[in-house]
């Protein structure tokens, strides 16, 4: 008999639960929560360039590189059962600055061996208008 039992796809709030469980990593400069919710061969194409998994990680040093984040506008689109594009505005800030940024973000979740793990990540600033 086959197992049924993850044969549908996750919700939005599930999907942001897992969103924000990053976030929440970046605010806490906690390296290992970040490198536990990215897969082994997680490509993220940011303003600076490519990064891998371990310079996702890499930026902690064991240190926050978040303040306080917002995010709005949120959409889901779903791939397949295991395969879903979360699309994203966060607002954030950045320890030891008082000005708010803001960036476009798009996360590809996967769920590999019954956990849900992001392997893209795609960010987008917006410029200050």
């Amino acid at each position: 008999m086959e197992n049924d039992e993850n044969t549908n796809p996750p919700t939005l709030e599930e999907i942001i639960s897992l969103e924000k469980q990053v976030w929440e990593a970046l605010v806490d400069g906690n390296a290992q929560a970040d490198r536990a919710l990215l897969c082994a061969d997680f490509l993220g194409v940011y303003p600076s360039g490519f990064a891998n998994r371990d310079d996702h990680v890499g930026q902690f040093a064991d240190a926050p590189t978040m303040a306080q984040y917002e995010l709005s506008d949120t959409r889901l689109r779903v791939l397949s059962a295991d395969i879903v594009l979360l699309s994203y505005r966060a607002d954030y800030r950045r320890p030891d600055r008082e000005e708010w940024e803001a960036m476009l973000i798009s996360s590809l979740w996967e769920r590999r061996h019954d956990v849900w793990i992001n392997s893209f990540s795609q960010d987008t600033p917006l410029d200050k208008a």
